[in-house]
């Protein structure tokens, strides 16, 4: 019989974690934005929003906004930004947006209610109070928000000031990630983010006294020049804040698509694969300890918190933002790279500022690429989330409640798994799958059974490493 989710232990089986991580997808979708096309044009786009409109299980919407601009970059960025300092280039994008949102309205059930919005970038705070203004007056004009609409965006501490937060507050800001990553200041200059924690802790402050009753802080580990002793000290520092929300990332090396990242192969300054696994362990035991529960992947959550509840109650959802509490919500996504999903179909922004304003100007949704789900592409989705989220699949409840026969129709798949099982990683029998405590560091590498696009010997290097 398949037994219920277990607390994660604190000490971490490191051999077993290294013999079995490898370059992999991190699920934020099933199939992953790999597999997008170029033939999912702006004709196929319209066509899914209007037949989102129609589905029976037609919900609420989730909102989410790429701002891209950065005064700076930030060499271990992995994320699609704009370098500037210059604000009025905002407006412009800000213009951009507008047409972007007036375009997909065009074709959307207007009726349908906001109970997500989230701003992300690139650096959100890089636009003045003002533009921030002028950004909410779009929103609510074209959407109808639900009175408790989670409503969050991504800090740079280094950007922001009161008039900034009062701005945001006025849109109903509730939720807030700030942008920490390390407060090391050695490991900051490598990294060209040079951060005092002073800003951190004022930021915090000022966002609490706006009405911000969920904070999140990123940390990365695996930095150039990262040592157990400085990560300890971001611990430290990064707990003293009492965060309700941590996300633990793992530091993506990949330098055949951000070419800046190679400065830190010349320098030599990267942690060893063994040393930037031990920093794994020595964060999640930390965090652990501290009471924090482990959501998935690399994101933590006080055991009140609204994302630990989802987990134990099994209503986990995850989508590009990473794990969210709001599951059936259609994600309508703008601006440069943003992707949107509906029931069965994913659909992503042009990547180049030229060309997704020369779409716009030309009246068109600047849809670059996406992809419709076959049914088959359903089924395996349904298992690789509920994996990703719950981290067991009950047999009885996958046939009953989505028609998929794990036993007849996925054998080649659970077969597959008799590695797993002989070390613990997960437990199979005729009820179920159960991703164990041992194996949940190893969450992707279970959910890659099940993924038909997914080729691990692949030569070409599409995805960074699973732990």
């Amino acid at each position: 019989m398949i037994s219920d989710i277990l607390p994660a232990p604190s000490h971490l089986d490191l051999d077993l974690i290294r013999r079995y991580a490898i370059p992999g997808p991190r699920y934020t979708s099933y199939p992953a934005a790999t597999q997008f096309t170029e033939t999912f044009d702006q004709a196929a786009a319209k066509t899914a929003i209007i037949a989102d409109n129609r589905t029976s299980s037609a919900g609420p919407l989730s909102l989410y906004v790429h701002l891209p601009f950065c005064e700076a970059l930030c060499w271990y960025c992995g994320c699609n930004n704009v370098i500037t300092r210059d604000r009025a280039s905002a407006d412009a994008y800000i213009s951009d947006l507008e047409r972007e949102i007036a375009l997909t309205v065009a074709f959307l059930d207007r009726t349908r209610p906001v109970e997500q919005l989230h701003l992300g970038g690139g650096t959100p705070t890089f636009l003045t109070p003002p533009q921030l203004r002028r950004l909410g007056q779009i929103l609510r004009k074209h959407f109808t928000f639900t009175p408790d609409a989670e409503i969050s965006v991504e800090i740079d501490p280094r950007q922001l000031n009161a008039d900034q937060v009062a701005a945001l507050a006025e849109l109903g800001l509730n939720r807030a990630s700030l942008g920490v990553q390390d407060t090391d200041p050695a490991v900051q200059a490598a990294i060209h983010r040079v951060q005092p924690h002073t800003l951190n802790v004022a930021a915090a402050s000022m966002l609490r006294a706006a009405g911000v009753t969920s904070l999140n802080l990123d940390l990365i580990y695996g930095l150039p020049l990262q040592t157990p002793a400085s990560l300890t000290r971001t611990l430290d520092d990064t707990l003293a804040l009492r965060p309700e929300r941590l996300s633990l990332f793992s530091y993506a090396h990949v330098p055949w698509l951000k070419p800046a990242q190679r400065i830190f192969e010349d320098r030599n300054q990267l942690p060893s694969s063994e040393q930037k696994l031990a920093l794994f362990a020595l964060a999640r035991e930390r965090l652990l300890a501290a009471g924090y529960v482990d959501i998935g992947l690399d994101h933590f959550a006080r055991p009140d918190d609204p994302l630990a509840l989802a987990q134990k109650s099994g209503t986990l959802h995850r989508n590009f933002q990473g794990y969210s509490t709001r599951a059936g919500a259609s994600l309508y996504a703008f601006g440069l790279s943003a992707i949107s999903s509906t029931a069965d179909t994913y659909r992503q922004n042009h990547k180049t500022l030229d060309a997704y304003r020369g779409a716009l100007i030309s009246g068109r949704l600047p849809v670059e690429r996406g992809l419709t789900l076959t049914s088959e592409d359903l089924h395996r989705r349904t298992l690789v989330m509920r994996l990703m989220c719950d981290r067991r699949l009950d047999f009885a409840s996958l046939l009953r409640d989505a028609g998929i026969d794990l036993l007849a129709d996925y054998a080649r798949e659970l077969a597959s798994l008799s590695d797993l099982v002989a070390d613990r990683i997960v437990e199979l029998d005729q009820d179920g799958l159960r991703v164990t405590a041992l194996g949940a560091p190893l969450l992707r590498v279970v959910a890659m059974r099940f993924d038909a696009h997914f080729a691990p010997a692949a030569k070409e290097r599409r995805h960074a490493m699973s732990v």
